[in-house]
């Protein structure tokens, strides 16, 4: 665990050798009880976002997920939302993150908050961009499209990874 509270990335994925970078807005309370940003987090959002990626066939070891703030926002009962000060607080250390994996091929901005950063990614011409919605059962309770869109998002993200890099 990091001294500042952030949950750590999950071993089960990619690690440093990630191809894809997956950006969501801020780890929720399971992840900060785990320990771990995590789809195997006992919460409805990972649960979603784990199913979408085995559906759209996405290699779990070629993927890192993490968090645009990796910081719990929020008190002990509730989180809140992620503002601008947020995200301009913890862009150092989302750089240094995108340092840390010279594979990075694909970034997925998840959510309208993860989708702020995008211009960091300007400077990663390798790096192509998706976004897509949160899979979080408010995105998706009720509105199956968004379901859809997000499959549609993975499935774009694993047809990128399966083409050879120009070297």
């Amino acid at each position: 665990h990091n001294g500042d509270g952030a949950p750590d990335l999950d071993p089960l994925d990619g690690g440093v050798q990630a191809e894809c970078l997956f950006l969501l807005e801020a780890p929720g309370g399971k992840a900060v009880g785990s320990g771990f940003v995590s789809r195997n987090n006992p919460d409805e959002t990972a649960k979603n976002f784990f199913q979408l990626n085995e559906q759209a066939g996405l290699p779990r070891g070629r993927t890192v997920v993490w968090n645009v703030v990796p910081w719990y926002v929020g008190t002990g009962t509730r989180i809140r939302a992620v503002t601008d000060a947020d995200i301009q607080t913890s862009e150092p250390h989302l750089r240094e993150l995108i340092r840390l994996l010279p594979g990075l091929r694909a970034v997925v901005l998840v959510g309208r908050k993860a989708q702020r950063v995008e211009t960091i990614f300007e400077r990663h011409p390798s790096c192509a961009v998706f976004k897509c919605p949160h899979p979080s059962p408010l995105s998706l309770n009720g509105r199956p499209e968004k379901r859809t869109e997000i499959l549609g998002c993975l499935k774009a993200v694993a047809a990128h990874l399966a083409t050879p890099t120009r070297s």
